[in-house]
């Protein structure tokens, strides 16, 4: 690595003809992104500097994200939009608030982690989100679509209340602008005339292509606005009637008017401004600073192109919107074909096999096509796919509409973004016990998403709430089961299945419903009886290998399988739940709860995920820690003998 040089030598090397050729910049090259520790170092470089800048920043991404894997394609594309934004505001004391944060990599590397982005998403390394604990200039922490304009307004109120007079920036994509959440916020700026930017990073996609009227909308705004082709014809006929020509010509700019994007904005108390090249760095900055001197609601509609600079990132930013490590040079190359489906898979596979069977089934996705397993549905049967866009609530309530008049929805959502629908599902479909199907995806730890993305909480959520049936399945087979089983039910389902492949079970093609309320004795033993719920199942059946313990996949959170509790509890001398979940309020307390309810003393030990946020890393690796591996199921088990043990010979000494 080079020694860091001075900005005065930066600018002479700016100068040379052979640096502003390279377009394959290596280690050697980032002499200038060496010299910027923090935003207020960008800030010396003159404006002329910055397109080299830029292309080091951009360089520098594809090289360790190349390396490391991650979020890719998002950041490309807002390369020189940040570098405008923290090259204009003085942030950190002025605040930026970025959506979802996908697009956060280049924030990061200039932000004084660059040394530390090839730990990105890995156990202990930079989150892949902006994340408060981290850097001061993470504002706000995010990883969900839509919360930006928000967290940005409250910061306004909250600089105003205080007499600061710094500025708030707020940074989010035309595929996070169709959160309700997120017209909440600007409706309600509008109306306090808050003093905030919105900068819309405008490029067409969020995860998948966009979806909706406001994204064609402002499609048709970028690509003009143009009369009917009898427009020329309609003026030459007033050719002879000079007043009502007038009037026409009148009414004509008023319509203009109408279809202008600051109309939209407008309504909602907003100055617009743009569209702007958002890959324009001389651009960008002469309306930052432009807007950074006025007050009160303003929005800038910046145009973008996702994975900007790499050309495979360009031709399909949908496979590199987040990537394993791959070889920068020839992009990403395609990885073996698995020996086993994953759980996404088995749902992808099963809802195309029910639509040919029920003509009734119909499947609904809050902007999660892909993802979830709905891309081969949706070529399919295109008349019966619904991408609702980022609106998780209006999904599900879609969905409980559908059902009224004799449909049979399927939502195919992850679970930490049902969270944001929890009101919709009991208001609108479990009050009203619909036959509403909810497959839920990447349940339990997801691993380096973090936080923000574990499915931590859903039976906790879900077990509480009337009319539902909550199942777990222990692998592919038993999961594309479930859905058919659930699928048939005359009231609200859900099948929750975590990220990835389960254990390799062959999945038989044949649908096959399961008896509800009914778990499935896996491997009698003796003393211990461990009852695993889910993707548990298959470290309960490597650890009871160990402890001659019996095993039991409960299969059903609700309703419980009471009567195999009960011999279970009656033929052996402790019992452990085992949940990727947390245990507070989770099936293990379902369990605990029949045990007092029927006056049963068994002994009971809950294994599940503890009370606190558990940080990014190998989910593995993440579930050892939590004592969910077989080692910590025997660990556990064992403890609790030998504690019983020295509590005996305490007792007869």
């Amino acid at each position: 690595m080079n020694a860091v040089i001075s900005y005065r030598q930066a600018e002479q090397l700016l100068a040379t003809p052979s640096y502003r050729r390279s377009d394959k910049l290596t280690a050697r090259r980032f002499a200038l992104l060496e010299t910027i520790d923090a935003p207020s170092d960008l800030r010396k470089f003159s404006e002329s500097s910055l397109e080299a800048v830029a292309l080091e920043l951009r360089q520098y991404l594809i090289q360790s994200v190349a390396k490391s894997g991650g979020h890719f394609a998002s950041g490309l594309g807002a390369t020189e939009l940040t570098l405008a934004l923290h090259y204009v505001f003085n942030t950190p004391e002025d605040r930026l608030v970025w959506d979802i944060g996908h697009q956060c990599y280049p924030h990061k590397i200039i932000t004084g982690r660059r040394t530390l982005l090839h730990t990105i998403r890995e156990k202990g390394g930079l989150s892949g989100f902006p994340k408060r604990i981290e850097s001061r200039f993470d504002t706000f922490g995010v990883a969900h679509a839509g919360t930006s304009i928000s967290g940005a307004l409250g910061m306004a109120i909250a600089a105003k209340q205080s007499g600061d007079d710094r500025k708030v920036v707020s940074v989010i994509g035309d595929g996070a602008m169709t959160a309700g959440m997120a017209f909440e916020a600007l409706d309600h700026a509008g109306d306090l005339n808050a003093d905030i930017l919105v900068v819309l990073n405008d490029n067409n996609m969020s995860i998948s292509p966009n979806v909706g009227a406001l994204s064609n909308h402002l499609t048709q705004l970028l690509n003009g606005w143009s009369f009917p082709t009898n427009h020329d014809k309609g003026w030459n006929s007033l050719r002879l009637l000079p007043q009502v020509k007038a009037i026409a010509k009148r009414a004509e700019q008023r319509v203009k008017k109408m279809l202008t994007p600051a109309t939209l904005f407008a309504a909602l108390g907003f100055e617009y401004y743009g569209p702007v090249d958002g890959h324009d760095l001389q651009a960008m900055v002469s309306v930052l600073r432009k807007l950074s001197g006025r007050k009160g609601p303003r929005l800038l509609h910046v145009v973008t192109r996702k994975g900007n600079g790499y050309e495979p990132a360009e031709e399909d930013p949908v496979a590199y919107h987040a990537v394993t490590p791959f070889a920068s040079g020839v992009g990403m190359i395609p990885a073996k074909k698995a020996t086993s489906p994953s759980y996404t898979q088995v749902f992808g596979n099963w809802i195309c096999d029910m639509a040919e069977k029920d003509q009734r089934l119909v499947g609904i996705t809050p902007a999660m096509r892909e993802g979830s397993g709905l891309v081969e549905f949706c070529k399919r049967f295109p008349e019966r796919y619904f991408d609702v866009g980022i609106a998780e609530q209006h999904a599900v309530t879609l969905a409980a509409g559908i059902a009224c008049d004799g449909m049979k929805p399927v939502v195919a959502i992850y679970s930490t973004f049902l969270q944001r629908a929890y009101d919709q599902f009991i208001h609108d479909v479990a009050i009203q016990n619909l036959p509403v199907l909810f497959a839920i995806d990447r349940a339990g730890l997801v691993g380096p998403d973090g936080a923000t993305h574990a499915g931590s909480f859903d039976l906790s959520f879900l077990r509480c709430i009337p009319n539902l049936i909550v199942m777990a399945p222990a692998d592919e087979d038993e999961c594309r089961k479930m859905l058919y089983t659930g699928f048939l039910q005359d009231q609200p389902t859900a099948v929750r299945y975590p990220r990835g492949r389960g254990p390799g079970m062959p999945v038989e093609p044949e649908m096959k419903a399961l008896p509800i309320g009914k778990g499935k004795v896996c491997r009698h033993g003796k003393k211990t009886a461990i009852l695993a719920f889910g993707a548990m199942v298959s470290n309960a059946m490597e650890a009871a290998e160990r402890l001659d313990a019996s095993v039991v996949n409960m299969r059903f959170v609700k309703p419980l399988d009471e009567s195999l509790i009960a011999e279970m509890a009656a033929s052996h001398q402790l019992l452990v739940t085992v949940e990727d979940n947390v245990v507070a309020g989770g099936a293990g307390s379902a369990v605990n709860e029949y045990l007092a309810a029927s006056q049963l003393q068994t002994p009971i030990i809950n294994v599940g995920l503890p009370d606190e946020f558990l940080d990014h890393g190998p989910r593995e690796e993440l579930l050892a820690d939590c004592g969910l591996s077989a080692e910590g199921l025997v660990r556990e088990v064992e403890n609790h003998y030998l504690n019983l043990s020295i509590g005996f010979k305490r007792i007869r000494t």
